[in-house]
C-alpha cells in the first residue's frame, strides 16, 4: 500500500514537503515511505506495548524487538517526526498510528480488530461505504501531549480525504486486564456513548465482558472521563460511539472497546479545526 519508495533519509525538499499530512511546530506526520520506516514504527511499538506496558512477548518479539504481524505488510503506517531532533530521519520518528483500508483488509481475509468485535456484520451492513480501520496508537513518553495528539488527528484527517473513507474504527484500550478497575468510565461509556441501530457493534461471543457495571446516576461525570484514555476522549470529541461489550486482551494486557465514527457525523467544529486550511498547522 506504501506509494512512495526511495532509501531512508534520502529526500528532496520539494518532495518531502509534498508527502507531509501536517505540521505543528517541528512536529510532522506523514506515511512510511518503505520497510525501514515501518521496521522503525515496529520498534517503537515494542517500546510502548512491551518494554513499558507489559505486553507478552514471544521469543521472536524479544529477539527482534519489534512488534509486528501479518497486518503491517498491508497497512499504511503513519509516523510523527520530530524534525529538531539530531541524526538521521529514522531516529526522528516518535509515534506512529496503524491505518488499514477496507479494500486491503477484504484482499487479506479480513480486518485486524475481528478477532475481537463483529466487525464484519457492520461493514455488511453498509455496502457502498469505505472503512477504515484504526489501530496500534502509541506515541514515546516524552512526545505525549495534546499537540502530538492534535497533529495525529490532522495527519488522519488529510488520509480520509485522500481516500475518500466513510467510517473510520476500531478497537481503543485501556490498560490492564480487568474491566472493574475501570468500571466508572466504561459504565459511563455503556450508557451515553453506544452505537445504535445500523452502527451497533458487538464483542464477539466467548470474548464478551459487560461495560454496565455501574447505574447511570451513580455515575461521576467528571472522574469518569478523566479515567478515560486520551484516545477514547479524542474519538468521543469528534462524535464517535461505542460498541457492546469489551474484551480483555490477554497478550497487549488491555480492556479494548471498539469505536465506530462515520466521518459524516464529524462535528462541523472539528471538520474546520482540522482541515487543511487550518492555519494553526503551518510552520
Amino acid at each position: 500500500m506504501l506509494e512512495r519508495h526511495r532509501p531512508s533519509g534520502a529526500h528532496d525538499g520539494a518532495a518531502y514537503e509534498s508527502e507531509l499530512l501536517g505540521r505543528i511546530g517541528t512536529l510532522e506526520v506523514r506515511l512510511a515511505r518503505d520497510a525501514g520506516e515501518i521496521a522503525v514504527a515496529q520498534e517503537i511499538r515494542y517500546r510502548v506495548f512491551y518494554d513499558e506496558l507489559g505486553a507478552r512477548q514471544s521469543a521472536l518479539h524479544a529477539m527482534e524487538r519489534r512488534d509486528a504481524d501479518r497486518f503491517d505488510a498491508i497497512c499504511d503506517h503513519l509516523l510523527v517526526i520530530d524534525s529538531a531532533l539530531p541524526g538521521p530521519m529514522h531516529k526522528r520518528i516518535v509515534g506512529t498510528y496503524r491505518l488499514l483500508r477496507q479494500e486491503a483488509a477484504i484482499a487479506a481475509g479480513g480486518f485486524y480488530s475481528e478477532d475481537e468485535f463483529e466487525l464484519k456484520g457492520l461493514v455488511g451492513r453498509h455496502p457502498g461505504r469505505r472503512f477504515l480501520e484504526l489501530g496500534r496508537s502509541c506515541v514515546l513518553a516524552d512526545y505525549r501531549s495534546k499537540r502530538t495528539i492534535e497533529l495525529l488527528w490532522q495527519g488522519i484527517w488529510a488520509y480520509v480525504h485522500r481516500y475518500d473513507i466513510d467510517v473510520m474504527a476500531g478497537c481503543a484500550s485501556f490498560h490492564g486486564t480487568v474491566p472493574a478497575a475501570h468500571a466508572e468510565a466504561l459504565s459511563y461509556l455503556a450508557h451515553n456513548c453506544r452505537a445504535k441501530g445500523p452502527w451497533e457493534v458487538r464483542a464477539v461471543p466467548g470474548r464478551y465482558c459487560d461495560m454496565d457495571m455501574m447505574p447511570n446516576e451513580a455515575i461521576n461525570l467528571k472522574s469518569a472521563i478523566m479515567a478515560m484514555p486520551p484516545l477514547i476522549k479524542g474519538y468521543l470529541r469528534l462524535g464517535a460511539r461505542i460498541g457492546d461489550g469489551c474484551v480483555v486482551d490477554e497478550d497487549f494486557h488491555t480492556v479494548d472497546v471498539f469505536v465506530v465514527l462515520p466521518v459524516e457525523e464529524i462535528n462541523a467544529r472539528y471538520i474546520n479545526y482540522y482541515g487543511s486550511d487550518a492555519q494553526r498547522f503551518a510552520a
